[in-house]
This record gives structure tokens, sequence and C-alpha cells, in this order.
């Protein structure tokens, strides 16, 4: 019996060997259905230009990321713990531990993204391809010429001079790869851009997508960038990055050798600025007055919202700053609402303001503002630069429907940041507002400063919680950085009458008075002053302290928030429900430094990141940062 099954089973096999042979070889070689063939990807035009679509990927959200970049700067805080963005506030980084490293500018990440521009570009720049639309070749190099630029941008800014890898690698390929100088990647990404901007010269706006303006625009922050104090070598002999003092191969991996003029730095930065200003279209720029402050503050919330909110007064013109961002076209889960909004509204408070931002926005006439001022400080935030109710979220500032939210506890729609006297059942109670971390909604993701970020979030009033989608584009870069960066060099260059009649256009058109100041100082101080608040958590703040070596008077400050609290006036009371009533309450305002949540503590080696243990390990040739 068993010789019959083991005959059997050999024929078997016999027939099917017989059956196979007689078919076509290739009987089982199919292409998987999910996967596409490396080479065929150049053959077709499509295919080629979804490849390099998904490069795009390699910007991710944008700077809507949960953890932003504002909170390793003067801006904001980071709520919650255990994120790593405290470790680089108290300057404890190191190559074993990084910190916070966000998908947008880590190592590994942007290597990656670099690697498929260069194998684009290595597979469309040559002619094997089958590939016959030119101008469809032309786009695609254009922006993958882009796209690296961008990538390598954004390793420079953080990290110094890295290796600049222009070809697709393979695994016999050396890998130790030395850094190179921080003017020869400069002048690197000069020349993609360059090439950027030959390939997609006269592409008008394409939403997402590199155009011959975002090149332009790139150029412009990279040479801004390059003529700053951080890349000179004067600027780093002032800094105590703790150890031995830097070599002169270290120094030319951060900075220009001396020998290079600066002053002709910034002539390449202003000329670089101008070509943006003149191809690009701003909004509202021009004025020769300022606007109301009620115009102004929607004009600077049109300007963030940029076409993508359909709320009362948002003027979708305002889409025309954009040079190029990351739209959502499709559902972007209220990311920054939802990550950033109060915890009274069942949102996270992720990137709180802090005072030290809320305090340096200046009076409606132009004055600062002071905590020492008797009639400032008894009411802080009435009759401030109109900027201000478009960024921040403060204590009785009017909000959404709460009730769409969580019922009918909020019938006045305020914001509650503070402690209130209260009758509740014929008993007088010290309440705790809604929005604080002791709210009877949620007592976690409330604010530590006692403010709340607003700028990014759609006003609309039907977009109120997580559930509702909201489509506010991202601005990698906007007409009004070029002219700041303009604006910037004209300064360094002493020429102050343009430099302050196109601050003045800037400040008309959010409803703020003209600059007075005449001298080179002072105008250097008003246009750092108007770009922290113009720019406030664009991801311009981070990089602008550190490229004016201000990194310890700006970044190193403690951090505080303000305390508020509201009791009855003689003779008054309310019941109940609270709201925000300064005829019912007398209130008080107390700045306090905040170091619970985290310790700022400045160190001069944070003015560069550390290369990963790892990396330095798998790269002996990556030569490592100062201080680390």
């Amino acid at each position: 019996m068993k010789s019959t099954i083991r005959n059997k089973y050999i024929f078997s096999i016999a027939i099917m060997a017989v059956l196979v042979s007689g078919c076509k070889k290739d009987f089982l070689n199919v292409p998987p259905p999910d996967k596409i063939d490396a080479e065929q990807i150049w053959k077709d035009g499509g295919l080629a230009q979804a490849f390099v679509t998904d490069i795009y990927r390699g910007l991710n959200d944008g700077g809507f990321s949960e953890q932003m970049l504002s909170s390793v700067s003067d801006e904001s805080l980071f709520t919650h713990p255990n994120r790593g963005i405290d470790l680089i506030n108290s300057s404890t980084i190191n190559p074993s531990t990084l910190g916070w490293v966000d998908d947008t500018w880590g190592y590994k990440k942007m290597y990656n993204r670099i690697r498929d521009c260069n194998m684009t570009i290595e597979r469309l720049g040559g002619t094997n391809n089958g590939i016959t639309d030119q101008s469809l070749k032309d786009r695609l190099l254009g922006e993958a010429h882009f796209m690296r630029a961008y990538f390598y941008h954004q390793l420079l800014r953080y990290y110094g001079g890295i290796p600049l890898v222009s070809k697709t690698y393979v695994l016999t390929d050396d890998f130790k790869i030395k850094r190179s100088t921080y003017k020869e990647c400069t002048d690197f990404i000069l020349k993609d851009c360059e090439d950027a901007q030959r390939l997609l010269s006269k592409r008008t706006m394409d939403k997402g997508r590199g155009t011959e303006l975002a090149a332009l625009a790139l150029k412009s922050r990279v040479l801004l960038y390059a003529a700053s104090d951080l890349h000179t070598r004067t600027g780093l002999s002032k800094l105590d990055f703790g150890g031995p003092t830097p070599t002169s191969e270290v120094l030319a991996l951060l900075a220009y050798d001396d020998t290079d003029s600066q002053a002709l730095r910034w002539k390449a930065a202003k000329d670089a600025a101008q070509v943006v200003m003149n191809a690009g279209k701003g909004y509202k720029m021009g004025l020769t007055a300022p606007e109301t402050p009620e115009n102004g503050r929607l004009n600077y919330k049109s300007i963030a919202m940029a076409g993508g909110s359909k709320a009362p007064g948002m003027d979708i013109a305002a889409a025309s700053e954009l040079i190029f961002a990351r739209y959502f076209i499709d559902r972007s889960d209220m990311r920054f609402g939802r990550a950033n909004g109060p915890n009274g509204y069942r949102n996270w408070a992720g990137n709180t303001p802090i005072g030290l931002l809320v305090d340096d926005y200046e009076m409606i006439d132009g004055t600062k503002f002071s905590w020492s001022n008797p009639a400032q400080k008894s009411n802080p935030y009435q009759n401030r630069d109109p900027r201000f109710y478009a960024t921040v979220l403060y204590d009785g500032a009017g909000w959404k429907p709460r009730n769409k939210v969580v019922g009918d506890l909020d019938p006045a729609n305020q914001i509650q940041t503070g402690e209130y006297d209260l009758m509740v059942k014929d008993k007088l109670v010290t309440y705790k507002g809604l929005d604080t971390r002791s709210s009877e909604i949620e007592d976690w993701n409330g604010s530590w400063t006692g403010y709340y970020t607003q700028k990014f979030t759609d006003p609309d009033p039907n977009i109120v919680d997580a559930s509702n989608p909201q489509f506010v584009p991202w601005p990698f870069f906007r007409y009004t950085e070029a002219v700041m960066n303009y604006i910037e060099a004209c300064i360094e260059l002493n020429e102050l009458p343009e430099a302050k009649n196109w601050l003045n256009q800037i400040r008309f058109r959010s409803g703020m008075p003209a600059i007075t100041v005449a001298d080179k100082d002072g105008l250097k101080a008003a246009y750092r002053q108007e770009r922290r608040i113009e720019m406030v958590y664009e991801e311009q703040r981070y990089h602008d302290a550190r490229r004016w070596l201000i990194g310890k008077e700006a970044l190193g400050r403690k951090t505080d928030y303000i305390k508020v609290t509201g009791k009855f006036k003689p003779g008054k009371t309310l019941a109940t429900t609270y709201r925000y009533d300064p005829t019912i309450y007398d209130y008080t305002y107390t700045p306090t430094v905040e170091t619970a949540q985290e310790n700022r503590i400045w160190l001069d080696k944070i003015y560069f990141r550390p290369f990963s243990r790892d990396e330095v390990n798998k790269n002996t040739s990556l030569l490592q940062n100062p201080g680390y």
C-alpha cells in the first residue's frame, strides 16, 4: 500500500514537471501587483511624477507637528512632559541623548529624501529614460533640485556644514564622507536653487509644488543666513563652547573665513530678496497710513489662514502672500487647533504662548508695554498691537461656541484661565476657570502659561473640536519674509530710509503706526521686534535668535506665566455661571516665572545641534560639532 502511494506521488510530480516545462518559462515570474519595477518609473511620465511627488513627504506637515519649533524659542512652552523639548531648553542634549528631533529636519530623514532627489536628477537628467515630454522632465528635475536645496538648507541651519551627497550610493561605495564647509554647502544649495529656477522658469504658483519663485525665496533665505553674524569667524569667537577652542577646520564648518566680505554677502542677500519682491505679489503692501485696528487684526488673521478659512472677515486674497506652502487637501484632522487649543474645548494645549512673547506686543500707539505702568498692569490686554488679538487667546478673550463641545457651561464663550469669586448655592467659592489645569471639563491638557495659541487656528465657529477638519496651509515661504530679509540687509548696508519705508508698510497693514527711530541701532532693534511679532510661530524666531547671536538673551530666559484672579467688587456678585465682566470683578494680573515644567539654561554649544553617536560611529569622518 505504501509503495502504491509513493508511486502515485512520484507520478504526480513528473506530470507537473512536464506541464511546467511545456509552458512559458516565466509562468511564475509575475510582477507583484503592489510593486513597480524601479526601471519602469523612469520610462513612464506618470510614474516619474508620482515618484517626485512622494519626495514632498519629506516636508511632513510643515510646522504643524505636535511639538513646534516655537517651544525651543521664547515664543511658547510645550505643555506635555517627556518629549525631549525640555532637554534642548536646558542645554543637556548630547550625541547620545538628542532630545526632540522633528521629521522635517532630522539628519537621517533628510538624507533619505536627498537620495530620492539625487536619483531623480540622475535618471531624468541623462538620456537613459523613456520620457519624451521635455517640459515634464524639466519640471520634475526642477522640483528635485528645489527639494534637495530645501532639505540641505534644513540640515545646514541646524548642524552647520554637512556631508554633501550628490549621487545615489550603492552598497559597495565608501560611506565615510567628510563634512563640507559652511561656504561649500551654501554654494551647493544656491546652485540647486539656480538650477531649479532655470528649469521651472515661467511656472506660476502651483499649490504645494516647487516653482521658480519658491526657488528664489529659498535663495533669499540662504543668503540672509550666510551674511548673519553666527556664520562669521568674529561672531563665533564670542562664543564659549565649553571646551577647547575650535580648530580652524571646525570653524570652517560653521562660518565663512574672515577674508570673505560680510558686506558683500549682505549685498547679495539684499539683491536676492529684491528679486522675490519684484516677482511676488504680497498682500496689502504699499499702504501709506495705518489700517484701523480691526482691519489690522483681520488682515493678519487672513494672512495666517491664507485662503483656508470660510470664517466671516477672512479675505481669501491674502493667499497671495504664499510662495511655497504645505496644503491639506484631505482631512488635516484639525491638527493645529486640536494640538494647541484650550483644554476647556477638549483640546491639548500643546504649545502655549509664554509671557515673554505676550509682553513684547506693543501698545496700539507704538509704545512699549510695561508691567511697571499701573494702567497697563491693571488691564494688560487692552489697546495692544492688533496682531496680538489674532495670535493669542488670553483670559477673557472671546472664542468659539463652547456649548458645541461641552454643553452650556460658558454662555459667554470666553477663555477662562484664572480663578474667580463665584456664588454657588449661596456660598462664595473660588472658581477655577474652564481652561485651567483645574478645569471641570479636563483637569489635564491645560496651559501652564495662562495663554493659548490661535494664529493658525481657523476662527470659523463651526470648527470647534477634533471632529471637524481645517484646511489652513503651512507657509514655508511667504512674501513678507522676503520683505523682512530685504529690510535687514538694507539696515546692515546703512540704507536706512529704504529699510524704514518697507518696515512701515508691514506695520501699516497690521494697524500699527510708523517707526520713528532714525539711527541704525534703533532701527535694527525695531526691525527685530517687528520680525518677532509678524513672523511668530512660523519657525523663524529660533533661527533668528541664533544667527543674531542673542541665544542667551532671548532663548535662554526663564519662561513665565500669568496668574489671573477675579475678586468681587464691593456690593457685586455673580452666581452659578462665570463670565468675564470688569463691572463685577476687580482683576489682578501677576506675571510669575515658571521653572516646574522646564528650567531654561542657555549654553553656547546649543547654537548648533550635535550629530548622533550612531551617525558618528557609522561615518568616522563625520566631525562632531564643538561642545559635544
